[in-house]
């Protein structure tokens, strides 16, 4: 693999694929129903809240990732495919525009009520779901025990994060410029990107466990 080559699967692929994952832009419209009655400035407190506690979520399942295999007795190549088939759900939803895993009427009637939604249901289940989780901890399974090699990883966590705080910000601009047909559109574009990485990951899963003893 030439220079380019490694450059493209250590940093551009995790940074789309986490942002893509992660997927502001499906959650604003959940986003736009919970903080209907809360004033702009609340709004875009709470989005700056979501934002940073996804960070966090992702940041500690990615540093955990060695000890939670150890705790569990979990083989590598096992996680690889787990977290295959986890990202290909996320982003079968994706492909139909739909989010049941990560957001229901029932959580988003609940975040109506609440008069905080940052933590939960937005920051979780919503942003940072299972499909999100387990994708980065595939990347720092893949990036191997040097820590240079977990850079792009925690980078393109960092980077999905300020985007997401961004799209939340804007939510009323993108809302009116996208309309919900733009952003379903833009999610099945995300979709079949995640589902090529989760047919990835499996493969790769597989073939480690092939050359297993």
């Amino acid at each position: 693999m030439g220079p380019m080559g490694s450059f493209f699967e250590s940093w551009v692929v995790p940074f789309v694929t986490i942002f893509f994952i992660v997927d502001p832009l499906a959650v604003i419209p959940a986003f736009l129903i919970m903080t209907a009655a809360d004033s702009p400035e609340k709004r875009r407190a709470m989005a700056l809240k979501a934002s940073v506690a996804c960070v966090v979520i992702l940041v500690l399942f990615a540093s955990a990732g060695g000890v939670i295999f150890k705790i569990f007795a979990i083989t590598l190549p096992a996680f690889r495919v787990a977290g295959g088939i986890i990202l290909g759900l996320s982003a079968l939803e994706m492909l139909r525009a739909q989010r049941p895993t990560r957001e229901s009427e029932a959580e988003i009637r609940e975040g109506v009520e609440k008069p905080d939604v940052a933590i939960t249901p937005l920051a979780i289940p919503m942003l940072a779901g299972p499909g999100a989780i387990s994708t980065v901890m595939v990347f720092m399974d893949r990036a191997g025990p040097r820590w240079t090699a977990s850079v792009p990883v925690y980078a393109a966590i960092l980077a999905a994060g300020a985007a997401t705080f961004l799209t939340l910000r804007l939510s009323d601009v993108a809302n009116r410029g996208l309309g919900r047909t733009g952003i379903n559109v833009l999610g099945r574009i995300m979709g079949l990107v995640c589902a090529t990485m989760a047919v990835q990951f499996v493969l790769d899963g597989l073939k480690e466990f092939s050359r297993a003893p």
